[in-house]
């Protein structure tokens, strides 16, 4: 009898490892030195999957090489530097991207945003790669005058960005064209990502906050506000549930920014600017910096098109489908924030002015 127990345990041992064997997957994915990509990275490999980052500068990608991330040496304006590790994987996350708002030099926009993402699914189909997940972002909408839109809404005026022009040319003049043709793609849209570690404007502002140098805050202006890790977690349900040749918007819960400094305000005790000019004044200081900025350079947040894209403007975008479809269930920002807030703060040596909860 115990040596009957003793072989149907290891023969369910045997089985469960060749089950854990079958389920890793072995993934590509550029930008994992980012925000969001390392995020994806790491989730990954806490998974158990094997993965290659491509890394233009090996040297300062030590987090990834910690986490057990193979490296490869490449940059997805160079589309051969892809073919080697690119070979033989299961799937690929393109999360690379340039990503800057009120930069004088902007001449790597167009160069990376769509040259690369071409570069990068070309490759996908050149190698038949089982599957892809391309990061676009509901910047694509541009400003949607309040409404929250869905996956269907598309916008084909003139841009307040660089940024936002470069992404809506990759989306819809390179990614989503290949995926009507056939590409086994699935295309992500985030909102604003946030977190501890986050090196954006937007992060840069709550740090800013934090530190109580931020002057003004924008009326008006909306968002909606997506976790890092929610958003990455997003992304590897895109992978494994979303249906090829569809998009889904990973947004979260949207919130204008005066919200967001308020919620912080309650969560902190440290007061939130009571300066918030109308669009209008914003749009006005932005005509005014176009000037300035001509002859002399500006810190980013005060450069025309900075000014000009938190003017009243909102970027919302309904994640209903991949709530749906993908069993996605992103934290509200009061949860978010709070534990953001309470990293950044340790970070800075910056002390709560109540308790926190």
């Amino acid at each position: 009898m115990l040596a009957a127990l003793i072989i149907a345990y290891i023969e369910f041992s045997l089985h469960q490892r060749q089950h854990l064997k079958m389920s890793t997957m072995k993934y590509f994915i550029t930008g994992a030195t980012g925000f969001l990509g390392g995020e994806i990275a790491r989730q990954l490999r806490e998974a158990g999957h094997e993965v290659i980052a491509l890394v233009r500068t090996p040297s300062k990608a030590g987090a990834l090489r910690d986490l057990g991330v193979s490296l490869a040496d490449g940059d997805i304006t160079d589309k051969e530097s892809m073919r080697a590790p690119m070979s033989g994987v299961d799937g690929v996350f393109h999360a690379a991207a340039w990503y800057k708002v009120g930069v004088r030099d902007k001449s790597m926009a167009e160069t990376i945003n769509v040259g690369g993402t071409r570069n990068v699914l070309e490759l996908m189909k050149e190698l038949g790669t089982p599957k892809g997940v391309y990061t676009s972002t509901d910047a694509v909408f541009s400003d949607t005058k309040g409404v929250l839109v869905d996956e269907a809404y598309r916008f084909d005026g003139k841009h307040i960005t660089e940024y936002d022009r470069t992404k809506w040319k990759a989306h819809y003049e390179v990614a989503l064209p290949m995926m009507q043709a056939g590409l086994p793609l699935v295309i992500v849209q985030p909102g604003v990502i946030y977190g501890p570690g986050d090196t954006s404007a937007m992060g840069a502002a709550r740090l800013q906050y934090l530190k109580g140098t931020l002057p003004v805050v924008p009326a008006q202006t909306a968002f909606c506000w997506t976790h890092v890790e929610d958003s990455a977690r997003g992304h590897i349900l895109a992978m494994e549930k979303g249906k090829v040749g569809e998009s889904y918007i990973l947004s979260g819960p949207c919130h204008k920014f005066s919200e967001m400094l308020d919620l912080a305000e309650t969560i902190t005790g440290i007061p939130a600017p009571r300066m918030r000019p109308s669009p209008g004044m914003m749009r006005a200081m932005a005509s005014l910096m176009d000037v300035v900025g001509a002859v002399i350079p500006l810190p980013e947040t005060y450069a025309g098109e900075s000014l000009r894209d938190t003017a009243g403007v909102t970027y919302l975008g309904s994640d209903e489908k991949a709530r749906r479809e993908l069993g996605w269930n992103p934290r509200s920002l009061e949860e978010g924030l709070r534990q953001t807030l309470t990293e950044e703060m340790k970070m800075l040596g910056v002390k709560a002015r109540k308790q926190m909860a």
